[in-house]
């Protein structure tokens, strides 16, 4: 089950979509102008060839709206006030793993080269030289060793040894696209009180039935609208505990001020194995908590390589189940006034993991029983006390490296 993945510049006239023989289906990436403003997944179902009417048709149902929406916004839009954009750093955390560090510093260089800015790469308790090797080799890059194991222990040295007002962090699993830095940019001038930003998602490749299964469920996407998130969200009686709306830790940035004052990322989460997850819900929803702005711009987009095989996807629902309860546990105990609504969110969590489990065993989930039962797991054991003792193996390893 292997998809074609395509873009498409809606402003443009439409060519022929043809598959190959060993792809099952097509996904699009649909631009405005350059933004992002969709994405379309449809299996062949036999089909080999799309005419131009045929993806104009399938286009135009889906995204007739939004298509509209923002043929208006162009036109109406006042003339945007230039705000100064502050002096920027981008920190790429990364352990281990050269071919996909370097794929993504070739589509950040470019960036760099271009505006400027301090480009970090945060080795984090590597077993070996390799990484430091890659990056002498690299202009406009500096090498940082942190030598404690873990990635918010990466993620805060990376805070620590920045010069910029903004700090990027970018996943090594991703590349950046050409107008990344333009959607923050872009973002930072229509929101120059926020604190934090997050960006768009999408998937660098889908050549597996992993790959494909995890798009099908949203993947890390938020959708293609801007947003903004301040201390309430009406409508939504969860907010800020359901953090999980908020982005992606891939693809974030935020005024290094406001890491330091909040005391930067929780070090027990985003360990690694056993709790490899966590501490992007939890550093989004303090940033609320202390009284932040929180802006989504799609415009500010990666790419990510998802995981292709189906135990590796199974595995990361699981961590997701725990690092999501371990992020809970961590905040029900350290904000008193939110319990309420975290209580509410454990039980609406469960309830709803249920009801997807429910619709797997009966064929009408698009994910297997397996992938949902592997997160509602996860989160049975991050319920159980996992922050806890995520605690304690974090106060050894502080001891260790001290």
């Amino acid at each position: 089950m292997r998809y074609r993945l395509s873009e498409i510049e809606v402003t443009r006239p439409l060519a022929a979509l043809e598959l190959a023989a060993d792809e099952t289906g097509a996904a699009l990436l649909l631009r405005r102008n350059g933004r992002p403003i969709g994405f379309l997944m449809r299996q062949s179902a036999g089909k080999r060839v799309w005419l131009p009417e045929e993806l104009s048709s399938w286009i135009g149902n889906e995204l007739k709206t939004k298509m509209v929406e923002e043929a208006i916004h162009d036109e109406l839009a006042p003339p945007r006030a230039n705000v100064p954009f502050p002096s920027l750093s981008v920190a790429i955390c990364t352990r281990n793993r050269v071919v996909t560090l370097s794929r993504c510093l070739e589509s950040v260089l470019p960036l760099q080269q271009k505006h400027g800015f301090e480009l970090l790469v945060i080795d984090n308790a590597p077993p070996d030289g390799a990484t430091a090797e890659l990056v002498k080799k690299l202009v406009g890059a500096r090498y940082v060793l942190e030598p404690c194991p873990g990635l918010d222990f990466a993620r805060n040295r990376a805070w620590m040894e920045a010069a910029g007002n903004l700090i990027a962090y970018l996943d090594d699993d991703v590349i950046v696209d050409a107008g990344w830095l333009a959607g923050l940019q872009e973002a930072w001038n229509e929101n120059p009180d926020a604190a934090a930003f997050t960006g768009l998602v999408m998937p660098l490749r889908l050549d597996t039935p992993a790959q494909v299964l995890f798009e099908k469920r949203n993947g890390f996407r938020r959708g293609f609208d801007k947003k903004r998130f301040g201390r309430e969200l009406p409508g939504n009686p969860l907010y800020p505990c359901g953090a999980g709306i908020f982005g992606a830790g891939c693809n974030m940035a935020f005024r290094r001020a406001v890491l330091h004052e909040i005391g930067g990322f929780d070090h027990a989460l985003d360990t690694g194995a056993p709790l490899p997850g966590g501490g992007d819900l939890d550093i989004f929803y303090r940033i609320i908590r202390a009284g932040h702005v929180l802006v989504y711009e799609p415009g500010y987009m990666v790419f990510h390589e998802h995981r292709a095989t189906e135990s590796a996807l199974r595995r990361q629902y699981y961590s997701w189940g725990l690092g999501f309860m371990a992020f809970v546990e961590k905040n029900y105990r350290h904000d008193p006034a939110q319990r309420a609504r975290f209580r509410r969110l454990v039980k609406w969590w469960i309830d709803d993991q249920i009801s997807q489990l429910i619709k797997a065993l009966r064929g009408k989930h698009v994910l297997p029983f397996s992938m949902i039962f592997a997160e509602f797991c996860g989160g049975m054991v991050g319920i159980s006390g996992e922050y806890s003792r995520s605690l304690r193996r974090i106060a050894t390893i502080q001891k260790d490296f001290a």
